[in-house]
């Protein structure tokens, strides 16, 4: 008789605990936990973590709490998508992801076929990093919402700032061979020789996404290209084992990165990546704003044997989330993203805007240098390296936004 009424207890504990956890807003967090990118999505998970936990101390949404769900996806495209079915089957209906626009086209794809199939069981997409311009033009769809500025705005920040560099005649461009190192590629070839048709882009790679182990023979072709600067979108690995091969090998270029802060790579790059090795970015430690400090600290303290702290405008991404439901009064993700469109949010950078025709996000974007620690411009180091970027340009919001192809179709 005990026994029975202990496993009736246990039984009602766990069906309470189930309760409780479907009245959670659940974000399926789809990015790489296993295989050489997985460094970069354990840190996006913490960061996402990390604000969810800060949202949800000061009462959540609605009466609700956020809990990001974990999904491997191992960069693999194939697999997004089984994870996206996943969580569809789980009665999920939040997404996040940002590794690879590989990834977030083929997500992109199934999730429109999904809600136009299944206008009852929609499904939000929030995408905080992948940046193929195509996602917020011919490839726009209702359901996806992009918190990260796109490859091309960002290539124009760094146009901007290389046509400022009197010094620099020839460019190489090394990039990874999917559609967002392809993206940085063309818009290179397009926006550079209208800025500044005296230099030449003496060399144009493209190399396998996360396959390569040893890039010194692209060091090697660099240096015989007389190349003073390389443009690379390379991130993660493939970002921090060219700056190492360069470093061994004594190419001193001018890096312009779109991802020189991420995980791992400021140790890679160390003392020889100082004054050499550029960044554009929606975001850094050191943009100056007390928020932004605080966030840092914060995330050192709740975190305190990781090295990472990229990653905290991923904050625009659920601060945003929580604002669309309280406006529509309502979790359900149609309401919630009529109520997303053109929302106007006070971020750590300032105020940023979510554009209604295409679902970018407008953002001041940040051209920052690698420099040492100097408590004055650089106060902040990233990666515990010793290191951190100081802001060279900021670009306000107004001036980022670029004309859209876009012809969404809206339930």
């Amino acid at each position: 008789m005990r026994m029975r009424k202990l496993a009736w207890l246990f039984a009602a504990a766990l069906s309470a605990s189930a309760a409780h956890a479907a009245d959670n807003v659940r974000i399926a967090f789809i990015d790489p936990l296993s295989g050489p990118f997985a460094n970069i999505g354990e840190s996006e998970l913490r960061h996402f973590q990390m604000i969810a936990e800060m949202i949800n101390a000061r009462g959540g949404v609605l009466g609700r709490k956020l809990e990001i769900v974990p999904m491997d996806n191992k960069t693999s495209p194939q697999d997004s998508v089984l994870q996206l079915k996943s969580a569809i089957d789980q009665g999920i209906h939040y997404i996040t992801q940002g590794n690879g626009s590989n990834v977030a086209h083929a997500l992109v794809d199934t999730l429109d076929k999904h809600n136009k199939r299944n206008p009852d069981q929609a499904v939000l997409y929030l995408n905080y990093a992948a940046v193929d311009p195509a996602l917020t033009n011919e490839k726009c769809t209702f359901f996806h919402f992009r918190f990260d500025a796109d490859a091309d705005m960002k290539m124009a920040g760094i146009v901007e700032a290389i046509a400022e560099n009197k010094a620099l005649s020839k460019v190489y461009l090394l990039n990874q061979d999917y559609a967002f190192g392809q993206a940085v590629s063309r818009a290179a070839k397009a926006m550079l020789p209208k800025r500044r048709p005296d230099i030449q882009i003496v060399g144009d790679d493209l190399h396998p996404l996360g396959k390569v182990k040893d890039f010194a023979p692209y060091i090697s072709k660099i240096k015989a290209s007389g190349a003073q600067a390389v443009i690379t979108g390379n991130w993660g690995n493939d970002l921090a084992l060219l700056v190492k091969a360069s470093k061994e090998a004594g190419l001193a270029v001018e890096y312009y990165t779109y991802y020189g802060g991420v995980t791992g790579t400021p140790p890679a790059i160390g003392e020889s990546g100082v004054g050499h090795v550029k960044m554009v970015s929606a975001w850094h430690a050191n943009v100056g704003t007390p928020h932004a400090a605080k966030i840092h600290a914060a995330y050192r303290e709740r975190y305190k044997n990781a090295k990472d702290d990229y990653f905290f405008n991923l904050s625009n991404v659920l601060e945003m989330l929580v604002k669309a439901m309280e406006a529509a009064k309502s979790i359900d993700p149609l309401p919630v993203a009529r109520a997303m469109e053109g929302m106007k949010f006070q971020a750590d950078t300032g105020e940023v805007t979510m554009r209604a025709d295409n679902h970018q996000l407008i953002q001041p974007i940040y051209i920052s240098t690698f420099a040492r620690i100097d408590g004055k411009a650089t106060k902040l180091e990233v990666d515990r390296s010793g290191y951190g970027f100081r802001t060279d340009t900021r670009i306000e919001s107004k001036n980022t936004v670029l004309p859209t192809t876009c012809k969404m179709e809206r339930p």
